[in-house]
This record gives C-alpha cells, structure tokens and sequence, in this order.
C-alpha cells in the first residue's frame, strides 16, 4: 500500500508540473511588468538588455541570453519571434566564443540586431569588453538569417571613441543609428551607420550628459532621448530631453519616473513605437537587473504618457496591447 501511495504522489507531482508548464506556455494577453515573462515553451525570456526589429508584421527580439547552464568561457544571445509583443516564440540561442583573445570573464552586452535592406544582411551590434572593461569596443557579426548563426567580423571603436552601453535607433525614414556612450567624453553619441551597416559612418550629435542605456523615440516630429546614470546594475532615476532634430539642441534633461523609484527599479534599453490604426503606443523598454542570478533578471515594458514635449513612465502594473490599434489598456 506504500507503494502504492508513493507512485501516486509521483504520478500526481508529474501532473502538476506538466500542467504549470501548459499553463505557463499557453497564450497571454497581458503583460506583467517585473513578472516572469515565459516564452512558447514555459521558459523565461532570456533577452536583456535587449532589441527589437520588425520584419512585415514580426517583431524580433534581442539580448543577452543568460540562463544559469550558459558554459561561462562563452556569451549568448537570444533571439525571440511575436506578433503582438506580447507572446514570445524561441527562435535561437546565438552563440559566440572569445572572438579577439579577452580572457576568461570577457563581457558582450546589449546585443541590438539591424536590417539592410541593401545587402540583405542582418548586422549585429554589441558591446564587446575584457573584464576590467578597458577594451571598450563594438562588435560586428552578420547573419543571412535573421534566425541565423551571425558571425563575427570585427570590433572597433566608433569614431575613435569609448563605446560600452550601446542603444539601437531606426528613424521614420528608414536611417538607422548606433547609441554608443563614452566614458571619457562624459556623454553619448548618436552616430549614424554606414551605407553597409558594417561601420559608423559620421556623428549625428552628441549629448554632453554622462549616460548611459540611450534609448530614442521620433514620435510627433519630436525626439526623445532617455539614459540612466552611471551607476552599473544598480538602478537609478532615469532622464529624458527633447529636441526637433536628432542633431540637436537637446532640452535639459528631466526626470521620466519619480526619483525616489529609481525608474520603478529598471534601466532604460528601448522605446518601441507601435503605430495603430486609431493611435500610436510608445512602450519603454526597461531592464530589472538581478547581478548575482542574472537569469532571473526582469523586464519592465509599459506604454509611457508621451506628447507636446513631455514623456513619464507611470507605475507599473498589468497592462494589455492591441497592435493592429495601437492602443494600450489596463
């Protein structure tokens, strides 16, 4: 009879995970911000410090792929598939080893993957570093896919400066721009690409503000430049200026979230448009960073409060978005 209980505790133990991971897996309407964000098969997303493009009606999403079994002598990048930001599908874990003799602990962070539509390339940027983050560079890798295995081509540093947080930029128009901050310069470039997307070809502007996570938005004919201070994983509040052109002059910057939240505990990565047919949704995209159990670190995704000038991120909390209307709801 022992037996007989214990093989059915067991059986009862394998129904109950099987029936979380079917839960987990199963289609979401909501966005949890700060929540565990499974993706098709159960399993949290892993895609910090993350990137997003959209090809036809499919957005790609980018990152840092740090689950706890990641082999520590190389990185990862994970890439994920949705049609309505919302559900997430694995599409691949990218891998790439020491590719310039780093040493053991070398860093690629904030991966951020562009389209070109003339080469019909898929470019990988990201910040490349040895571990006391003196080599401060970015990495090139090309894919023909955009699921595809990229492979490393070079690093440099952009217009001869520092590079460690990188932010990606598409404009209305189709030009795209790398985000780059320079430690020694105290601010960061917005620089645009080249023709080949393989260098940067000039500075667009350069704010004078030490910061770092740039993330900008062209929404209305205005720009929209958010950074985080300098103050590694921890969180801190997070700024935002305007200007009428991405050259400047940049506004004073400003407070996008009460300070004393730190940016409700997040750091900016991202501000994703989302064009409707009855309005458009500006999404912050934001990291909740978890230094020593990095695979557990969060997302914090909310439609920001955006117009004439103004932009604030308000409190978090269950939200759910309609992409053919673009309209965002609580």
């Amino acid at each position: 009879m022992e037996a007989i209980n214990k093989n059915k505790g067991v059986l009862m133990l394998a129904l109950l995970c099987w029936f979380s991971g079917l839960v987990s897996a199963q289609k979401r309407d909501t966005i949890y911000p700060g929540g565990i964000w499974p993706d098709n098969n159960g399993n949290h997303v892993q895609a910090h410090g993350g990137g997003i493009i959209k090809l036809g009606k499919t957005y790609y999403w980018f990152g840092e792929y740090r689950a706890k079994d990641n082999e520590p002598h190389l990185r990862y990048v994970g890439c994920y598939s949705s049609n309505d930001l919302t559900n997430w599908k694995f599409r691949k874990k990218i891998i790439f080893s020491d590719p310039e003799n780093l040493g053991s602990g070398w860093v690629l962070e904030r991966p951020k993957v562009y389209y070109n539509k003339k080469t019909k390339k898929f470019v990988m940027y990201m910040h490349l570093d040895d571990r006391a983050y003196k080599y401060a560079r970015v990495g090139v890798a090309v894919s023909d896919k955009v699921d595809g295995d990229y492979k490393f081509v070079n690093s440099f540093r952009p217009l001869g400066k520092e590079s460690r947080d990188i932010g990606q930029f598409i404009d209305d128009d189709g030009s795209a721009y790398l985000v780059f901050e320079s430690r020694p310069t105290k601010g960061f470039y917005i620089a645009k690409l080249s023709d080949d997307y393989l260098t940067v070809e000039k500075v667009t502007s350069f704010i004078q503000a030490p910061l770092e996570g740039g993330a900008i938005v062209n929404y209305k004919g205005l720009y929209y430049a958010i950074g985080s201070a300098l103050t590694g994983w921890k969180p801190n509040p997070n700024k935002v200026a305007t200007s009428k052109s991405l050259e400047g002059p940049w506004s004073e910057f400003v407070d996008i979230a009460p300070p004393q939240t730190n940016t409700y505990q997040s750091q900016s990565t991202m501000m994703i448009k989302v064009a409707g047919k009855k309005t458009t949704t500006v999404i912050y995209m934001g990291d909740q960073w978890k230094p020593s159990t990095q695979w557990d670190s969060r997302y914090l995704w909310m439609p920001l409060e955006i117009g004439d000038g103004k932009l604030s991120l308000p409190e978090p909390r269950p939200w759910k978005l309609n992409i053919k209307t673009g309209e965002a709801s609580f």
